[in-house]
């Protein structure tokens, strides 16, 4: 993966990103979702790109896009550029690289799934070619007794095994039980972390995994953000969007992460199945998402039985999982 970034992506770390490099507090306050959502709705409207606003007359051009957004503001963001040109120094020195939705190589699960909701800025490290493979979304609670530890290292094995891709959240937990089984068995792993990708990055445990290009770490949060729930909350929908199906191994009943993007993917978005733990004792938690319409996992023991279960999950694609549930498709160049 390549180190220099398009103009559009420039124009776009400029508007959304923190570019904090490890700082505090932005000295202006970036983009939010929402703001960079209808500012992009509107250049689009005007054929116009985000690298048009690094150009001269870049005011009259966010004039005319008729957006409540403080000029000054806009102005002050994409004056950033000896900030952007040090954080870039500093996300290279640790093999960290940045797509963003005007990229080709930006995964294109999420732009299709996700369509204006699909994060403007990745950041990553590793194979960036490993989010759009689909595979297996593994999920659960951080805190979890030995004996779900080493099923769902299983879990991960066996998706290994089957050549298929595994995809988590990097949180201790289920989460990285899941991706240590996968890449103890020479598996390939994309970690969607909601925060600390830079630190992750350096650990001395992914070294191996990032170089022979079997794990990618990503994150649409900047490389040195600190944890938020409101962060590890949105992540979990990028998780089932480069997926194809899901397995939940636990989840607490009517709170946290787990329970609420389960409950997200069940009720409203409908990327791909949703199935919880069959085996054992399941709990109120995993009862509650069946109830909701989860299905109960088939555990399946070898790796043609698991191939099976992500074949039917890819045939079925997510407009028969609920049309209503997905947004447009369609190709975002911005």
């Amino acid at each position: 993966m390549t180190f220099e970034l398009s103009s559009n992506t420039q124009a776009i770390l400029l508007l959304t990103a923190p570019l904090m490099a490890g700082r505090g507090k932005p000295s202006v306050k970036p983009l939010a979702a929402g703001e960079y959502r209808r500012l992009a709705r509107r250049l689009r409207e005007q054929q116009r790109q985000p690298a048009d606003l690094l150009e001269p007359g870049a005011r009259e051009i966010v004039s005319g896009c008729r957006v409540e957004l403080d000029s000054e503001r806009l102005a002050q963001l994409l004056g950033r550029g000896f900030l952007l040109a040090q954080a870039v120094e500093r996300w290279r020195t640790r093999a960290i690289w940045v797509l963003s939705r005007a990229d080709a190589d930006y995964p294109r699960r999420l732009k299709q799934r996700l369509g204006e909701d699909a994060p403007p800025v990745l950041y990553g490290c590793g194979d960036a070619a490993i989010p759009g493979t689909g595979g297996l979304a593994v999920v659960g609670s951080r805190n979890v007794h030995e004996a779900l530890i080493q099923y769902t290292e299983d879990v991960g094995r066996l998706a290994a095994s089957a050549g298929r891709s595994l995809v988590s959240g990097g949180a201790r937990g289920v989460d990285r039980a899941a991706m240590r089984g996968a890449l103890d068995a020479g598996g390939r792993v994309a970690g969607v972390l909601a925060d600390g990708l830079e630190k992750a990055a350096m650990l001395r445990e992914h070294r191996e995994a990032l170089m022979e290009r079997r794990l990618v770490l990503i994150s649409p949060y900047d490389p040195a953000a600190r944890f938020q729930v409101g962060h590890a909350m949105q992540r979990n929908k990028l998780i089932y969007a480069l997926s194809d199906a899901a397995l939940v191994v636990n989840s607490d009943y009517g709170k946290g992460g787990t329970w609420a993007g389960a409950v997200e993917q069940l009720g409203k978005l409908k990327l791909v199945p949703i199935h919880v733990r069959a085996n054992g004792e399941v709990g109120k938690g995993l009862q509650g998402l069946l109830e909701r319409g989860a299905k109960p996992w088939p555990e399946p023991e070898t790796p043609e039985a698991l191939e099976e279960i992500l074949d039917a999950a890819a045939d079925e694609g997510p407009g028969a999982l609920g049309r209503q549930g997905l947004r447009p498709l369609f190709e975002q160049r911005d």
